[in-house]
Formats: C-alpha cells, structure tokens, sequence
C-alpha cells in the first residue's frame, strides 16, 4: 500500500510540474559570405594597397605568375628602338605609357582637372556623328593625348565642368558636375561633329570572378521586355558572331581579361600582338606618322598571359562595419528602394576558370553585369557594338569605399564626374529613376545610412 500510495503521488506532482522548456535550438549557421566580398579571394588589408594583393593561397606556380604579371603591369614602354627590346614599342600614339597609369595601384583613374594633364585614366572614343559607334575616318576608335618623340598628338583633351544644383524633399540642398569634353589642338585634319564617349580606368580587384560566371547565368537574369513591370530591364552584351557575354568595361565590351589586357595594350598604348598586328594608326595618319616599331608582334602571347593573370588574381577586400547599425540599414534600405535589383549583391562562378580557388564559389560583388538604360542624364549617345549610347553595364560596387585611400582621391561614373557617392546616386536615371526618387524622399538618416552601407563596401 505504501508503495501503491508513493507512486500516485510521483504521477501527481509529475502532472502538477510545468512543462520543461524545448532544449535550446542551435543558432542559425553564420553566413559564409558575411563581409567577405570575393568568397575565398577576399583579404582584410584596408590600407593602399588594398586593391594589389593576390587571391589567398594560390600555388606556387599562380603566385610566381602574378609576381611576373604585376611587374609587366606596372612598367613603362618606351619607344623604339631601346635597349631593352622586349619593352619597347610605345605608341606611336598613346593615351598611356603602362598599365598602372591608367589603373593607379590597381585603383582608378580620373579625369583631368586642368588644361595639359594626360596619362590620368582618361580614354575619350569618338565616332563621326553620322557614323554612331564607327570609328573616325582621321581619328580612329580612341583619341590620343600622347605620342613619342617627333610624333604629334591626335589632340588635347580638355572635361569642362558645369555644376547642377536642387534639394532633397526633406529641403537639404544637393549639387552635381557634369564634365563635358573638349577637343582641342586636332593634328591630323578637322575633328569634325562626333560623338563622344570619356571613361576611366576602373579598379581591377576580382577580374577573376566576374570572368568565370557563366554566360548563362548573366542571360538567365535579363528581362528586356521588362515583364515583372518593376521598370528595369536589363539587357546582356552580345559580342559580335562569337554570341560571347560581354562583362569587361564600362559597356561590357569584352568577354575575358584576356580579350580587354589586348585592347588596352593596342588603344591605350599602342602595343601590338598577335590579335591586333598592326599599329592604332588611320590611313591618314600612317601618310604622315613616321615611327619605328618594336617588333612584329610587339608582345607576345606569353606576356599577354601574364598581364591577364594578374588581373585575374587580384583579391577583393573585405566589407568594413558589418556590425555597425548603419551600415546594416543602409544595406536594407539600399534593398527597399530597388537598388539591389541591378547591383545584385551575390554571383557564382562555374568550373571554367583556370586558377582552382576561383572556380564554383559565391561571391557578393553587388552587379548584374548587364546593360541598362541609364537616362538622358548619363548617356554618351555613342553606340558601342549592341549597346546604345544610354545603355551601361552595372559597375561592381565592391570595393568603392576604398578608392579615396587607394587612389587619394575619389571619382565615380564611367567619366569621374562624381565627386561624391551621393552624386553618383543622384545621377542615375532611366531605369533606375524609380530608386533614384526614392532615395531623394528618404529622411536624412536613411540616406546617410545608404552611404554607410557604400562606404563599407
């Protein structure tokens, strides 16, 4: 009976206990790519080297390769003959005597501020204006602002400045410059009416990525018909019979580093390979420029590689502030206001890249690498193979808060004409009108918050 009587009172006090609480769910998995922008090709320097150092643990051949590459990137040709025949070959037109000029440490250009400065970054296309997106008959595809001993310049390059002036709902006032070419000084015949298009060399940190997503991937994003009605409707760069993805440059021009590494090397420098053999000279000027070669090619196929392996291994530095609150609602709000619809923040690469540690990985560069209609406000209205003069592919944002510490100075949109990432964000139009008015309606805090969000990156 005793025993009957203590069991009873057990099941009792058992019903009586309150229920004992769930044991403790595990917390939720830490986002692999959580302030690590370019996945396993991400570095923590923040300094000015930040865009120079190469993917982390690449083998011992990648790394000697892109020892060998930077050293090519960042020495100066000279013209013929010199006594060092594998780097002479200057021009005889040239808008830059290396690599590095135009990409200083790895970082951007930037347009002139004055009258006579060149070799900054700086490219200016041209085409006839009843030719849109042909080369000019004297002038060629580019225009070019050097050229070697004895040789006269195409032209002298003048951005005029014009500031434009409003204020945000909220009343705070806002200005903007824009830069307008001039051509000065033409030495080869009249310029004519043209079309003109200035760019600036971009950063180059994770060139290797971008290349090894696949094409499929950028198409499988396109809406050209903008059927979802969200009013964005970008487009991919179809590159010519190849049907390749463009993705490099400002127009997405290019399909790999190896493509773009030769087209600089060609118009920016004047240096002849094996897929562009003949010197940036017009018929008209090949009547009266008069210059030695450095060889027939003037670099071969092995540089070549080098230059674009360097490009490719480049590291991305981390996200800054990832804990800091406002740079957590900046990036929430930069979300709500559609920006994120064409600066996706996350891509993935396929198996096609040659350097193992770039090959299937996710990374967050913040583009789409597709064309859009960017306005009025932004056009060039020059074509560029498919792309027309209102359209240009999504600039990668990552990296973008280190500019000023890697370049001293900092000039955003395809021309410079930024002075500020606020200014860059209010020049945006056309298909990105919609976030653009949003973000002038946001309270002041919202907005600041944005900028945090673009600093950190």
């Amino acid at each position: 009976m005793v025993i009957r009587a203590l069991m009873w009172m057990s099941i009792a006090l058992a019903a009586a206990a309150p229920p004992s609480a769930p044991p403790p769910s595990a917390p939720p998995p830490a986002d692999p790519l959580r302030g690590r922008l370019g996945g396993p090709a991400t570095v923590d320097e923040q300094g000015p080297n930040a865009f120079s150092l190469p993917v982390p643990a690449l083998s011992t051949e990648d790394r000697r390769a892109f020892s060998v590459g930077n050293a090519l990137f960042r020495d100066n040709w000279v013209a013929a003959p010199a006594s060092v025949d594998s780097r002479d070959g200057l021009g005889p037109l040239f808008n830059a005597n290396s690599c590095s000029a135009c990409h200083q440490e790895d970082g951007r250009g930037r347009p002139p501020e004055r009258a006579g400065e060149v070799g900054l970054g700086l490219v200016v296309f041209v085409s006839p204006e009843a030719m849109d997106g042909a080369p000019h008959p004297t002038y060629g595809k580019q225009l070019q602002d050097q050229a070697v001993t004895g040789v006269q310049p195409e032209v002298a390059l003048e951005m005029k400045p014009t500031l434009l002036r409003g204020s945000f709902d909220d009343g705070e006032s806002w200005e903007m410059r824009r830069l307008d070419i001039v051509i000065d000084r033409p030495a080869y015949g009249p310029v004519g009416a043209v079309r003109t298009s200035a760019r600036i060399g971009p950063q180059l940190i994770g060139g290797g990525l971008l290349e090894a997503v696949p094409d499929a991937a950028i198409v499988a994003r396109e809406d050209i018909d903008d059927r979802d009605g969200d009013g964005i409707s970008g487009r991919a760069h179809r590159l010519g019979e190849s049907g390749r993805v463009g993705r490099f440059g400002w127009k997405a021009s290019q399909p790999t580093l190896d493509h773009q590494v030769r087209a600089a090397l060609h118009e920016d420098i004047g240096i002849t390979s094996a897929e562009h053999p003949s010197e940036a000279l017009t018929a008209a000027q090949r009547a009266t420029v008069d210059a030695p070669s450095g060889g027939s090619p003037e670099i071969d196929a092995h540089r070549v590689a080098r230059i674009a392996h360097y490009c490719r291994t480049l590291a991305v530095p981390a996200q800054r502030g990832i804990d800091s609150a406002a740079v957590m609602r900046g990036q929430q709000v930069f979300a709500e206001i559609g920006c994120s619809a064409c600066h996706v923040p996350e891509l993935k690469t396929d198996q096609s890249s040659p350097v193992p540690q770039l090959r299937g990985v996710a990374f967050q560069p913040f583009t789409d690498l597709l064309l859009h209609d960017m306005g009025d406000g932004l056009a060039d209205h020059r074509a560029d193979g498919e792309a027309s003069g209102r359209e240009w592919r999504t600039p990668p944002l990552w990296g973008i808060g280190l500019l000023e510490t890697v370049n001293g100075h900092a000039n955003y949109l395809h021309d410079g004409r930024a002075r500020t990432l606020q200014e860059a964000v209010l020049w945006h139009g056309g298909e990105a009108e919609r976030a653009r008015t949003a973000f002038t309606k946001l309270p002041k805090s919202d907005r600041e918050a944005i900028l945090a969000f673009l600093r950190s990156l």
